[in-house]
């Protein structure tokens, strides 16, 4: 029964969100992807805000029902039945009744099982496709039948792009560069091979009085050089949203300057490679909003090269819906989390295929995020650099809050919400 409402609901608001945007025509640009779309979609919210009106994806929100809340402008009223009836007459009043309605829509979208972006290609066409990286092995694998038909969903929503129409994609993926060609789109590329449109080079840590507080690179765009910083945030992942954003401002013919300006603004969400100050003097790298196999690797790869560091410190939770692939995945990452850290942690109990064969490197392994928040914060120490990551069901951001250095930063991290606050 839950099941079938829930279908209703949804078919109801896609309908309204449908006819929401063939009343006010606005431009709309689709993020999708395996890897950073909602840093992307930030990334390219910011810079296009230079030029328009935006109304952007709040947060992560990137279903059937993210989608048409975003559309209509309305927060999830998650089971609130008074603000169920708010949204329906919040979304009624846009038919209805004169609005300023933005002309500029950046739509994240994702799909958790098969058909999900073909629902919400009903909603509403994109004018312009951002997608992020499709790796090899994908998150939510295991309700597909292979990894090609998640990457082949993933890319769908540049099948609807009217000829000609801007393709942004990064150079440094061969999947997604493959899938663009089958297209009748002008692809921009980003990322640092040679041959990117919008290309990184140089790229390092970005340190303020002898400490890292973000990332910086040079970019080039087709021969102008500019300079990028990313503060706030870490890892090569961090500024590949940027490298995104510069694309679409070229696709809407923002020069470099202006967009880098813009792109200031733009300040990483929550949970992604986010740099907060640990007790006991030791530096956190938040990363605890999602894990994937692709993800996990970068991350480790920016742990393994952060400076300054006496110790490193893997905090790791199992990486969910991989189906078939988890044991292999789980056993790969452990062999590099052991390559980039002084300690593994591992949370949960596929992680516990982090912490074979450990050889050398301290393990620790622990059933719970909580378990964990318990006994972590006594062990850390002045010039530690401790990495989090992991599923979000694993809730790997009660360990950041343990390890915080001042309690008032717990409003910086994910999954703050009551509904969020009051989940096991």
């Amino acid at each position: 029964m839950k099941k079938i409402l829930r279908s209703i609901v949804a078919s109801i608001l896609a309908l309204i969100a449908h006819f929401v945007v063939r009343r006010y025509r606005p431009s709309i640009v689709m993020v999708t992807g395996s890897v950073g779309k909602t840093s992307t979609k930030d990334a390219v919210a910011a810079v296009l805000s230079a030029r328009f009106f935006v109304r952007k994806s709040e947060k992560n929100l990137n279903t059937e029902f993210g989608v048409p809340f975003t559309i209509l402008g309305v927060k999830n009223p998650f089971r609130d039945p008074l603000a169920w009836f708010s949204v329906l007459k919040s979304s009624l009043a846009l038919l209805i009744l004169p609005n300023h309605y933005p002309n500029m829509l950046v739509l994240e979208v994702g799909a958790d099982r098969p058909g999900d972006l073909a629902q919400i290609a009903r909603i509403a066409t994109p004018d312009v496709v951002v997608v992020t990286r499709l790796p090899e092995i994908p998150t939510h694998v295991e309700a597909y039948t292979s990894p090609e038909a998640v990457r082949e969903e993933e890319f769908s929503p540049a099948y609807a792009l009217p000829a000609a129409a801007p393709l942004i994609v990064p150079a440094d993926d061969l999947y997604a560069l493959d899938m663009a060609m089958r297209t009748s789109a002008r692809i921009i590329s980003y990322g640092c091979a040679d041959s990117a449109t919008v290309r990184v080079c140089d790229a390092g840590f970005y340190e303020v009085e002898g400490g890292v507080a973000g990332m910086r690179a040079n970019v080039n765009v087709e021969g102008e050089e500019g300079s990028l910083i990313v503060k706030g945030s870490v890892g090569m992942t961090q500024l590949l949203p940027a490298a995104a954003a510069l694309a679409a401002a070229r696709a809407f013919l923002i020069p470099l300057p202006e967009a880098l300006h813009a792109l200031e603004s733009y300040d990483p969400p929550p949970g992604r490679g986010r740099l907060l100050a640990g007790k006991n003097g030791s530096v956190i790298i938040d990363d605890s909003y999602n894990a994937s196999p692709a993800a996990t690797e970068e991350a480790l790869a920016t742990l393994k090269a952060f400076p300054h560091a006496k110790r490193r410190i893997a905090v790791l939770g199992d990486m969910l819906e991989l189906g078939r692939y988890s044991v292999m995945e789980h056993e790969r990452i452990g062999a590099l989390a052991r390559a980039a850290a002084d300690l593994v942690v591992a949370v949960g109990i596929r992680a516990r295929a982090f912490a074979a064969s450990a050889g050398n490197t301290e393990v620790m392994v622990f059933d719970t995020a909580s378990a964990a928040a318990a006994a972590l914060p006594d062990l850390v120490r002045e010039g530690d650099v401790i990495l989090v990551k992991g599923s979000q069901s694993i809730r790997t951001e009660r360990i950041v809050e343990a390890l915080l250095a001042d309690a008032a930063d717990a409003a910086r991290l994910v999954r703050q919400e009551k509904a969020w606050k009051r989940k096991a």
